[in-house]
């Protein structure tokens, strides 16, 4: 019997590297992943332990003020008024963006064919092919939408956008994709968890240019350190949020009681968003400096706290190795968010600037002092 093989998780590539990383006095710095490591506000903490929440099922859809404060927050930092009837929670943003192509293509079995960011993180890829979809790489921040393949888009179940952008930290022209997306009859989902750390711009949302067909995904993980609590909400065309909300009810899709009371008071504060965005500034200035400094250039990201640094000579795991072997730095080669990846590394500033300084130090006591291609 053949059946579906589960290719190798991404990041399980680097295993191999850590103990080389590891080895070092003060051990691993691990930057090879977006896990935040600053901690949550304490009043976040102290709902999340005092909501009375846990012995009752969990509303599917979100509680009211879950959705109140969405809508709330929404109307704050972007500038945008969505009825809070169009808005639902989702067990952190990885499980929706990873079951909407199943759950689209349940509404509309005569398409089958996803369109993702061509230099993106996995999982928009990966959502595709554990529902048996094809899926399409396009060129979402250059604004190519035109250049996408007529026969992919009648096929298309979804186009998804992600911006600001991991793992190049890019913006996408919102309004063309979703000008795109209605013109060919496309539902646009916008994966906006970096919003409120966009560095070149304003914090933008598609739904700025209208709810009709477009679907913005939004996360607690980034914007308030609590990737472990797994909320996130999703928001936007009525009759599209209405459907998922209730194939999902179907589904047992529940955000637990406790981490929604806890998601409430996090998307109620800005203040610690802001000094979280102080951080991540001054981080990214930081580290581009040491990189620099190994031969490995990153221009400031557009947005989101990663940095985008194109390899030299192109060797990508080369540099990889040479930063964990003299650095006990782990970063992410490019191709692990597609081919067109090859040749960069993607280093995520979530360390505190005590740890990124002492891989600062380590480098600059290595014997080699730049990093050279075999």
């Amino acid at each position: 019997m053949t059946g579906f093989t589960p290719p190798p998780y991404p990041y399980d590539r680097l295993d191999r590297l850590k103990p080389l990383a590891a080895g070092h006095e003060g051990g691993l710095v691990d930057l090879s992943i977006g896990t935040p490591w600053d901690p949550p506000p304490a009043e976040v903490v102290a709902a999340l332990a005092s909501s009375g929440t846990e012995r009752g099922y969990p509303s599917s859809v979100g509680t009211p003020a879950f959705r109140e404060a969405a809508a709330g927050w929404m109307r704050r930092r972007l500038g945008v008024d969505v009825p809070v009837a169009d808005i639902a929670v989702c067990i952190g943003t990885k499980e929706l963006v990873t079951a909407m192509p199943q759950w689209l293509r349940l509404r509309d079995p005569s398409r089958d064919t996803v369109l993702y960011p061509a230099v993106s993180y996995p999982s928009y890829e990966m959502g595709a092919v554990l529902a048996g979809c094809r899926a399409v790489a396009v060129d979402a921040e250059g604004g190519r939408f035109d250049a996408i393949d007529p026969a992919d888009a009648a096929r298309a179940l979804c186009l998804w956008v992600n911006t600001p952008g991991n793992p190049t930290g890019g913006l996408t022209d919102l309004g063309a994709a979703a000008a795109w997306g209605r013109a060919h009859g496309v539902p646009v989902l916008s994966d906006e968890c970096y919003v409120e750390f966009t560095w070149a711009d304003r914090p933008r949302t598609i739904l700025e240019h209208g709810p009709e067909g477009v679907v913005a995904v939004h996360s607690l993980s980034k914007r308030s350190n609590l990737a472990g609590l797994r909320a996130g909400f999703y928001a936007g065309d009525a009759d599209l949020v209405h459907y998922l909300s209730e194939v999902r009810k179907h589904a047992g899709a529940m955000v637990p009681g406790p981490v929604q009371a806890a998601a409430t008071v996090a998307l109620g504060d800005d203040a610690h968003v802001d000094a979280q965005r102080e951080r991540y500034a001054a981080r990214l200035d930081m580290f581009r400096e040491v990189l620099s400094g190994v031969g490995a250039k990153a221009e400031p990201p557009a947005g989101s706290f990663y940095l985008w640094a194109a390899a030299p000579g192109g060797d990508a795991w080369g540099l990889t190795a040479w930063l964990a072997k003299w650095g006990g730095v782990l970063v992410a080669p490019g191709d692990l968010y597609g081919a067109g990846g090859e040749g960069c590394v993607r280093v995520a500033l979530v360390q505190p600037m005590e740890r990124l300084q002492l891989v600062a130090e380590r480098l600059r006591q290595a014997p080699e002092a730049a990093f050279t291609p075999a």
